[in-house]
Formats: C-alpha cells, sequence, structure tokens
C-alpha cells in the first residue's frame, strides 16, 4: 500500500505565503509525475502544478509566477511553495503521485487526504 500525507494548510491573509508538502510513503518502487491539486467549495477539483521525476513543472494559468513546485526523489516528497496569495486561492489542496508499487506492473495514481488553505481578504 501507499499513502501520501500533506502537511502545511492554514489560514493566512491575502498577500502572504505557505508552503505545502506531500509525503508518499509505502510499497513504493518508483514514482513519476507528482502533483497539487484543489477544490474549492461548490466546484470541481482542477489542477494547481504537477512536477516529473526529472523536475519539468507545469502550472495552471491562475498560479503561476506565484506557486512554486519541487520535490525530493530521495525523500517521495512534494512541496508547492504559495506566494501572494489571494481569497480565490482558498480551497483544499490534494496531493497526488504515479506509484509504481513493489509487485506491480504499472504505475497507479494516488491522493492524499487534502489540507485546507483558507486566505482572507
Amino acid at each position: 500500500q501507499v499513502q501520501l500525507v500533506e502537511f502545511g494548510g492554514g489560514l493566512v491573509q491575502a498577500g502572504g505565503s505557505l508552503r505545502l508538502s506531500c509525503a508518499a510513503s509505502g510499497s513504493i518502487f518508483s514514482i513519476s509525475t507528482m502533483g497539487w491539486f484543489r477544490q474549492a467549495s461548490g466546484k470541481q477539483r482542477e489542477l494547481v502544478a504537477t512536477i516529473t521525476s526529472g523536475g519539468s513543472a507545469n502550472y495552471a494559468a491562475s498560479v503561476k509566477d506565484r506557486f512554486t513546485i519541487s520535490r525530493d526523489n530521495a525523500k517521495n516528497t512534494v512541496y508547492l511553495q504559495m506566494n501572494s496569495l489571494k481569497p480565490e486561492d482558498t480551497a483544499v489542496y490534494y496531493c497526488y503521485a504515479d506509484v509504481l508499487s513493489g509487485g506491480s506492473r504499472s504505475y497507479r495514481g494516488y491522493w492524499g487526504q487534502g489540507t485546507q488553505v483558507t486566505v482572507s481578504s
């Protein structure tokens, strides 16, 4: 089994910063893409940013130039540095990872439990 655990959510004023982290653990042979998604109340889950094992990053237009995704492959951990936060960034943020587990023949997607980020105006 594979578990993803997120840390770092909370309440921050507009213009402030937060850093999220997500650690994958369990029977892991390899992780390809890792990323962050978010879901605001009453809305669909949307992509925030993804990063490949080689470090290539992709961002949603709404967060580009404000958020930075990074990862530590040795620790199976992905980070999201969020700067210049806006009230519209308020959402539950979910970590995602494509994992090749020990004994498996293909990658499978796993999700974290989510962490709340609230940005006050």
